[in-house]
């Protein structure tokens, strides 16, 4: 046997050493998938498959360069080269590359990202006249892109009552016509957006049968990863091409089906067995990476979903501790406890920020967590902010290297043709977009036959247009045989790009020209690294797609000494020794806008499941009584996925908040009913009535949770208050304190307090919750 089959458990190696034939692998999280994935490839080529004919596709590019490594490792770098592995569109848009003329495109295609799509959206709906208000662009963009993943063409939308009457409905009935617009436009631009390069693929195979048998024919093993989060575009494109043949291997989690809202169908997974023939159904159970406290309790919330496949995940590892539950008053308590727990817990082990990870629902969440971070001095990282790639300066030099290879990429031209100023003005942008449109022809194409169109345009100006035009085409005969990063290089320079960036002299000036330098930098090790891959040659076209189709985590890294911050959908395939999940409260976790049907519910509890299988030793659930949300203050109430874990899995690190659906008043307030006679019932003479007042406690938190004095008091005295220096008082955040000065009159009288664990404050007394204690 070979040595690395070896290193397989009997689960994982059973599906490895199967050749031929449909496969579903159920993987529980942390149960080694990607081993499996990576040596059934490995398998397959030592058992005389041609790398060319294995296709395997992953959810990101990071993914297929570990996969690719490994294999390289086993069978030899110079074999795995011939792998056709990678995400779902880098695969397709090659494919495009090779065979889209069929469809009316270049081979130089513009891959558009969401930006580009947006300012194209925007565009259109202002030639149209649209009110921007109804037709909000970022809305209008969502819906085609769901259309265009659930293969609702053009033409297939206007055949289609319904859904003209469910937009019309929406108060957006020209959405169609903008969609028909939009896919003109980027057409005319020789464009793709991310949606398209699967749209267009399956109209490759639908169109042209001898394009799918050739592609057939080539990929006789095809492998799946993440097959869960596979949508119906992807599935017919999978379904396509491995229809003749049947090789195909699944792998996949249902209970990690977490992307609804791009458009992920989970009913792929659950049906695969009926869209094959004898398919073999293998379950990867054992998990590596958590405790069996964190295994045993993720186990107890996912059993609560109907809708999924039968396995039971288990785990040979430790016990290990049980997860901490810690409820705060205030958002801003919840940041200070997850700091202080890391700093302690890093400082009392010897361990590296990059141990711990925070996880939240929204990104909203992350400012009193990073709040907190900052006044401890632990440093941190935000995953999913803004990308290197979507700053300015790095847009800029990326536009003009994108008209290099398509000069009809009208958004890449928009964008520079001005920049650094040239004297080029809006007037005559929008005169060239006229005459674009009305000759049916991309704007550089105009510009390149102003002699023979009059656009009223000042001599000048023309000059400056041609000078424009001369300066592209001479980039892209340098293009012709220099190397990606030297073109750019050679862009920046001749642009006027760094010299105008170096006249701003500011810290964020400088940072920009830095970001550029960065860029060449990382397209120097780009050119170096694909001269060892087959079929490469480090050419800008190659460098762009790569960074068209980076996905969320393909440029971050993770070997920083930092705390990682993340939405739990980024933290999907991740994970880290000591997780902190926190706001785990109703309508924040699970959303309460994903509570509408149990279809939403169960895909919030299977983001939870994702969430706390992100912990290899320690998780943390973390929740407050009051948080502002859309900038008022409301009370909370712990998340139903908190009851939903059994008891003993469970630490309480503050007292168990009871019944979630406590009444909060008294019952005792209202009359009986007499259901008899259906009347309120009479008290009986000579009782007396039952003191129904709030009890001294209640009052004390009452008093507590009010301020001193009313904001419109304008004769407020302290002294009537019992508040004078050297006066103790609690605070209901700050706890215990003693006033050390009042300063002010009325309204404004303020007071400074030192409290005993919360420092020294100073107060507005007309805001101030306090109540005074007994000396």
């Amino acid at each position: 046997m070979q040595e690395y089959l070896q290193q397989l458990n009997d689960a994982q190696r059973a599906p490895v050493l199967q050749k031929d034939g449909a496969m579903i692998v159920i993987a529980g999280a942390g149960s080694g998938k990607t081993r499996v994935l990576t040596y059934r490839i490995a398998y397959l080529m030592s058992q005389g498959v041609d790398p060319f004919n294995i296709l395997a596709l992953t959810f990101t590019n990071k993914a297929a360069r570990e996969m690719k490594g490994r294999i390289s490792q086993i069978v030899g770098s110079s074999e795995a080269k011939n792998l056709w592995m990678g995400t779902f569109h880098s695969v397709f848009a090659k494919i495009l590359r090779f065979e889209g003329h069929r469809l009316g495109y270049p081979s130089n295609f513009t891959i558009y990202d969401t930006q580009d799509s947006h300012s194209v959206i925007r565009a259109v709906i202002k030639e149209m006249q649209l009110d921007k208000d109804v037709y909000k662009y970022k809305q209008v963009y969502s819906r085609i892109s769901s259309y265009k993943n659930s293969l609702i063409t053009v033409k297939a939308y206007f055949n289609n009552p319904e859904l003209m009457e469910a937009d019309a409905m929406a108060k957006m009935p020209r959405l169609g016509d903008i969609y028909n617009n939009y896919v003109e436009r980027c057409f005319k631009a020789g464009a793709m957006d991310f949606d398209d390069l699967l749209l267009k693929t399956n109209e490759l195979l639908t169109r042209f049968p001898e394009v799918l048998a050739h592609y057939q024919n080539r990929f006789r093993y095809i492998l799946v990863d993440e097959y869960q989060d596979t949508n119906h575009s992807q599935y017919l494109i999978v379904k396509a091409l491995s229809d003749r043949f049947q090789n195909i291997c699944v792998v996949g989690d249902d209970a990690q089906s977490i992307y609804a809202f791009r458009g992920a169908n989970i009913n792929n997974i659950l049906n695969f067995q009926k869209d094959y023939d004898d398919v073999t159904v293998y379950r990867l159970e054992q998990n590596y990476r958590s405790t069996k406290n964190i295994v045993n309790a993720a186990n107890s919330i996912i059993e609560k979903n109907k809708t999924r496949l039968e396995k039971i995940v288990w785990t040979a590892n430790d016990e290990g501790n049980k997860i901490k539950v810690n409820r705060t008053m205030t958002d801003g308590d919840e940041g200070r406890f997850v700091a202080s727990s890391i700093f302690e817990t890093a400082m009392n082990n010897q361990l590296n920020y990059s141990d711990f990870a925070v996880l939240y629902r929204t990104n909203a969440q992350s400012r009193a967590v990073e709040d907190a971070l900052r006044k401890r001095d632990i440093p941190y990282r935000i995953y999913g902010g803004l990308s290197f790639y979507q700053r300015k300066e790095i847009k800029d030099v990326i536009a003009y290297l994108r008209l290099i290879l398509n000069p009809k990429d009208e958004e890449a031209l928009k964008r520079v043709i001005n920049y650094p100023a040239r004297g080029i003005g809006q007037t005559t942008m929008e005169r060239l977009t006229v005459a674009a449109n009305h000759y049916n022809r991309a704007i550089f194409e105009v510009m390149q036959n102003l002699d023979k169109i009059n656009l009223k345009i000042n001599k000048g100006t023309q000059g400056k247009l041609e000078d424009f035009v001369t300066m592209i085409k001479s980039f892209q005969i340098l293009n012709k045989n220099q190397n990606a990063f030297q073109v750019a290089e050679h862009v920046a320079k001749k642009t006027g790009l760094l010299q105008e960036l170096k006249k701003d002299g500011t810290p964020e000036g400088i940072a920009r020209i830095e970001n550029i330098e960065e860029l060449l930098n990382g397209m120097r090790d780009f050119v170096e690294e694909q001269k060892e891959l087959a079929d490469t040659t480090g050419s800008l076209a190659e460098f762009l797609e790569d960074v068209a189709l980076a996905t969320d985590l393909d440029n971050e890294k993770g070997d920083d000494n930092k705390v990682a911050l993340m939405t739990v959908h980024l933290a999907k395939g991740l994970e880290f020794p000591y997780v902190y999940i926190v706001g785990m409260e109703e309508d924040l976790f699970p959303s309460g806008m994903n509570m509408n049907s149990r279809a939403e519910l169960e895909e919030e509890r299977r983001l939870f499941y994702v969430a706390l299988t992100r912990a290899e030793k320690q998780a943390y659930l973390t929740y407050t009584q009051s948080r502002y949300r859309w900038g008022k203050l409301i009370d909370a109430e712990p998340s139903r996925f908190i009851e939903e874990i059994e008891e003993s899995f469970l630490e309480y690190l503050t007292p168990k908040t009871e019944n979630r659906f406590k009444p909060l008043i008294d019952a005792d307030i209202f009359d009986e009913v007499d259901k008899s006679k259906l009347r309120l019932k009479k008290p009986k003479a000579g009782t007396p009535p039952k003191k129904n007042g709030p009890t001294e406690a209640q009052l004390r938190k009452l008093r507590r949770l009010k301020p001193v004095s009313s904001d419109t008091n304008k004769n407020f005295d302290p002294k009537a208050a019992n508040l004078d220096v050297g006066t103790k008082v609690e605070h209901v955040r700050f706890g215990k304190g003693k006033i050390l000065s009042i300063e002010g009159k009325g309204a404004d009288t303020k007071a400074e307090i030192q409290f005993d664990n919360g420092g020294l404050k100073k107060l507005l007394l007309r805001f101030a919750k306090l109540e005074v204690l007994s000396s």
